[in-house]
């Protein structure tokens, strides 16, 4: 599986350390002569990483005089583009065979209060002075910055919508503690919302969010907690994070080949491993461990991931004693979001992966079309091929996942939806419930 992890697998991704946007004069938004957009964005690794808008990607390593080569997706497989840089003056790139030029996009970074925490903000706008549609980026559970890493910052505007884009709480370079307080978190996206338009002034247009993964609880809980023209929610969920690991150890099971007499002991090793963390990671191992002793010489158990089952089964106990609290600082487990979803009047696009493993969607879009039958503002689109981060994916020699790109569609379908609020009547083989 590549970095981008649902929810709480994510938690063990620590980012290594990586230059802002302003320091690496690479960064940025291109316009090709053949009439597209490439973004430039930093990596973990300090190489860099392409994308366009209509959903490939690429990794950039540089290699002899300045020319960079590109990896596909994130499989580490040469894809034949060869990318180069002028110097910083003139703001030029060579991408796959067609010039281009830097996009002088308006950018204004500045701090705002949150409860007494101050977090660190970036408006991004399209150049000119037209007025806009104004989108406030909501994280997911990364605990990386959003400033130096968020592409959707430059992107969106490639298409004449502005950004606002943060650091939250315990991230990047805003002040606080990291936590999954959704009910915190939900605060500082309502006062990002304020900070936004306040900076955007005139030119703010429609104001919403974009939530993705976690982000998904988040923003809607926000749009209870300020007023929005929209929501759009990428991979997120309409369940408990408990229910999302229990649906991902049964789609574990099922997708593997087993039955129900092992999935309901797949489940009781992940009622076992939930124990610890509804304990603060205080207490339980014990009786993990007993269970997994049970259960060592059946075939199933190696295939039990989950999401906050697989951050417990994978790390000693040394270690989540230690780091757990830290991690998991802040979890509703229980945390029903379906009371917010029914009273919400904002209008919302919920954008799901058919493939999502880590986040399985059965369940939510269930209940998405049920809210919709309820008269509830929700639109749903599922793509088929997609896995979590909204990535198709192939498979390598060992079964494993390795992502290529995001449908075509995607990026144009949030884009319709930030501007006008409804989309289209097909975006090529995705599902649409309205």
């Amino acid at each position: 599986m590549s970095f981008r992890k649902s929810g709480w697998a994510l938690l063990l991704f620590m980012c290594a350390a990586a230059p802002a946007w302003s320091a690496d004069c690479r960064i940025g938004l291109y316009e090709l002569d053949d009439d597209g957009a490439v973004d430039i964005a930093p990596t973990s690794d300090s190489k860099l990483r392409w994308r366009r808008p209509n959903g490939t990607t690429g990794e950039l390593t540089e290699g002899r005089s300045g020319i960079w080569s590109s990896t596909a997706g994130w499989t580490g497989r040469d894809d034949g583009r060869r990318v180069s840089f002028s110097d910083c003056a003139a703001g030029r790139i060579h991408f796959d065979g067609a010039d281009g030029r830097r996009v002088a996009l308006d950018i204004r970074d500045q701090k705002f209060d949150s409860a007494g925490v101050a977090l660190a903000g970036r408006l991004v706008m399209p150049p000119g002075v037209a007025r806009v549609p104004l989108v406030i980026l909501v994280h997911g559970s990364e605990q990386f910055s959003a400033l130096d890493f968020y592409a959707l910052q430059r992107m969106f505007p490639s298409a004449g919508i502005g950004v606002f884009v943060y650091d939250k709480r315990g991230t990047g370079s805003s002040g606080g503690n990291y936590t999954h307080d959704y009910r915190v978190l939900a605060a500082d996206a309502a006062e990002a919302v304020r900070a936004a338009r306040k900076l955007a002034g005139a030119r703010a247009g429609r104001v919403g969010f974009q939530g993705s993964s976690q982000g998904g609880w988040v923003a809607p809980l926000a749009a209870t907690m300020t007023t929005v023209d929209f929501v759009v929610v990428s991979y997120g969920l309409a369940v408990s994070p408990l229910d999302e690991d229990n649906e991902a150890v049964a789609l574990d099971m099922t997708r593997h080949g087993f039955g129900q007499a092992e999935t309901a002991k797949a489940l009781e090793v992940a009622r076992a491993a939930q124990a610890i963390a509804l304990s603060g990671f205080q207490t339980g191992y014990e009786e993990l461990d007993a269970v997994r002793a049970r259960y060592a010489q059946e075939p199933w158990l190696k295939f039990v991931r989950g999401n906050i089952t697989q951050v417990i089964l994978s790390q000693p106990r040394e270690v989540l004693l230690a780091q757990g609290p830290v991690l998991f600082a802040g979890i509703l487990p229980h945390y029903d979001p379906m009371p917010v979803l029914r009273r919400l009047e904002t209008p919302q696009l919920w954008i799901l992966g058919a493939e999502d493993i880590d986040a399985p969607v059965a369940e939510t879009v269930r209940r998405l079309r049920t809210l919709k039958k309820d008269g509830r503002p929700v639109a749903t689109v599922v793509y088929p091929r997609a896995e979590h981060g909204m990535y198709e994916f192939e498979l390598d020699a060992a079964g494993e996942r390795l992502s290529l790109r995001q449908p075509a569609t995607y990026f144009p379908l949030m884009c319709d939806f930030i501007r006008r609020g409804r989309i289209g009547s097909r975006y090529a083989d995705g599902t649409i419930y309205r």
